[in-house]
């Protein structure tokens, strides 16, 4: 009997040593799990201000340099990556606006999606251009077996070929790009086609 009792009482206190061990170890992961949390968040208050900076930086960058007249222009920056959107006069201020936003300290790369407004002195000849230019990539698109072309709108302004739609997977939007980089007349291609599968 004697026995029996001693036994109960070691395995009595085995078992509150193990749950004693079970809940330190449990205190223990809690912790560190939200230490792990706050560590992430803060992270992400950082990444938050620090492209907040940048997009103040951006917009200064932008309104400080002559070339650039547009006020139309909107930034949006996330993990370092400059989105630059809205509306410039022209293709090379376009070009400026990106270069200058590229210079920008902290800035990892810069997405290009603004677009030349229409002139209203552009030459019927550059008009009949872009329009042929249009048809040609359409065109070309129609014929290829890769890209839904259907779900492609081709716009051209001063030679620029600017992609939008749908597609259903990157290899597409890049073929759709390829495709249209191969038309006669056409100087450089906007790809804002989405991956929508």
């Amino acid at each position: 009997m004697k026995n029996s009792k001693f036994a109960y009482s070691m395995m009595a206190v085995v078992l509150g040593t193990a749950l004693m061990s079970g809940s330190a170890l449990a205190a223990t992961t809690t912790t560190d799990s939200a230490g792990a949390k706050i560590d992430s968040s803060m992270k992400k208050v950082d990444n938050y201000m620090g492209d907040s900076a940048i997009t103040a930086k951006v917009k200064s960058a932008l309104v400080d340099d002559k070339a650039i007249k547009s006020n139309d222009i909107s930034v949006t920056t996330n993990s370092g990556v400059v989105t630059l959107s809205g509306f410039v006069g022209s293709q090379a201020e376009a070009e400026q606006a990106v270069a200058v936003a590229t210079k920008v300290e902290g800035v990892k790369s810069v997405s290009d999606k603004l677009h030349t407004k229409d002139s209203k002195d552009q030459s019927v000849k550059g008009y009949a251009g872009d329009s042929a230019t249009t048809a040609s990539v359409k065109a070309k698109l129609l014929a290829d077996d890769i890209v839904p072309s259907r779900n492609v709108k081709v716009e051209t302004t001063d030679g620029v070929v600017q992609l939008s739609g749908n597609v259903k997977d990157q290899a597409q939007s890049d073929r759709a790009e390829s495709v249209a980089k191969t038309v006669d007349g056409v100087k450089s291609v906007k790809n804002d086609l989405k991956v929508a599968p």
